[in-house]
């Protein structure tokens, strides 16, 4: 594949970003058609006396402005960025591996990765994170998981403990991949928080969520609890527990006075990117019918934290899981080019990482996919040298489709 423009500006210009970065200034309010203006964070200052907001791209703003440009003039849903697949994955013991690969060997290797600590993650330039939740109101329902039973491995000394309170729980399989850097949702929120109140200008933060149902592989294992309204209410609550409104974008800070938030997204209602910078937002990314679950009633998504997965005519759309960036290049293309956030994988299953093959990693990267997800922001020489970043050492760059142009190789963070 031949390397993009937004590429080749990158790459060109190390020296440019480099010394942008240290130069630039704390970014403009949001305009008036953008989020509320309460919605931005506190950190928010003025731009640079002398920059040029209005010049037609971030160089031509002048000396040091090109921060104060891209946080006037770029929204949300202009930038691209990397993230993590099942960010809290730990990797299995050799024991539990071979346990599976005996019946399975396909789905072992498939599972055959692991994460570092979330801080580490967002500090190497995760922008997004992916957490799986199973539904425990009354805690303890995956305090004894069967697989390390069986295979005679220690669980950590406060695992059932920890697993014994009250309140969503976070790993991948239940039984077979227990293993999680935060096994509590509330705890891994408030890690995402910690690492965002100390780095208050960072890219948008995108959390995806899988919202488990699953049997129990195992027989005799536990599976998981149906995900009914009441569950998701509890999502809610305890997301809005950890991260107060001022931390947050969510469907009603988007949808404002439009009719329904597709509209609100059709009309690049999504707020400013300095409007955006040090918040999180969330997006579920399920079927249609446990999406159906989540909506209710509702004409939108009208107070709920997530956005959804839906199709593009849906009057809840603004977000698409589309994972396969070849096969779905020009679906996603359209997708952004109508100003809908999209999320892809540049790699799954292992099978990038043992071959070392880049091609689809790099499908992601130009195909205008705002968040592109890997499971090796590091390399996991097991395998080969594969990895999965954006070029220059950037955490995040201005979008292939919707802005490179008007970027001119520099980076958004």
């Amino acid at each position: 594949m031949r390397v993009p423009l937004w590429l080749a500006l990158v790459l060109a210009s190390t020296a440019s970003v480099v010394a942008a970065a240290t130069s630039a200034a704390p970014a403009s309010a949001a305009p008036a058609s953008a989020a509320p203006a309460s919605a931005a964070p506190a950190s928010a200052a003025p731009a640079k006396a002398g920059c040029d907001l209005a010049a037609a791209d971030a160089r031509a703003a002048g000396p040091g402005c090109a921060r104060a440009w891209m946080d006037a003039n770029l929204r949300l849903n202009d930038i691209v960025t990397m993230g993590t697949h099942n960010s809290y994955k730990q990797r299995q013991s050799a024991a539990e591996f071979a346990l599976i690969a005996a019946r399975n060997p396909q789905a072992a290797q498939s599972i055959d990765y692991g994460h570092r600590p979330l801080a580490e993650q967002l500090d190497a330039g995760a922008r997004q994170l992916e957490i799986d939740v199973y539904y425990d109101p009354a805690g303890g329902r995956f305090a004894a998981p069967l697989g390390p039973a069986l295979t005679g491995q220690t669980l950590p000394a406060d695992y059932a403990a920890t697993m014994a309170r009250p309140g969503f729980k976070v790993f991948h399989i239940p039984d077979i991949d227990p293993h999680s850097s935060c096994l509590l949702f509330a705890d891994c929120l408030r890690r995402i928080k910690a690492w965002s109140d100390a780095h208050p200008d960072h890219a948008p933060i995108l959390i995806t969520m899988n919202t488990k149902q699953d049997a129990s592989p195992v027989p005799g294992g536990t599976g998981a609890l149906p995900m009914t309204e009441d569950a998701f209410d509890a999502l809610d609550r305890e997301i809005r527990a950890v991260l107060p409104p001022a931390k947050l974008i969510t469907p009603d800070d988007v949808q404002g006075a439009y009719p329904s938030l597709r509209a609100a997204v059709l009309a690049n209602n999504w707020p400013t990117l300095g409007a955006s910078r040090g918040r999180i937002l969330f997006a579920l990314d399920e079927p249609p019918g446990v999406v159906a679950v989540y909506r209710g009633r509702r004409h939108a998504l009208e107070g709920r934290v997530l956005f959804v997965n839906t199709d593009e005519s849906s009057p809840a759309a603004a977000y698409l899981t589309l994972n396969e960036p070849q096969e779905l290049a020009a679906r996603i293309a359209a997708a952004v080019d109508a100003g809908f956030l999209v999320r892809t994988r540049a790699d799954a299953d292992t099978v990038e990482a043992r071959t070392n093959s880049t091609g689809r990693r790099d499908a992601a990267l130009a195909g205008g996919a705002q968040y592109v997800s890997t499971d090796y922001l590091w390399p996991d020489m097991r395998f080969s040298p594969y990895t999965a970043r954006l070029p220059g050492a950037a955490k995040a760059l201005c979008n292939p489709r919707r802005a490179a142009a008007r970027c001119q190789g520099l980076p958004v963070e």
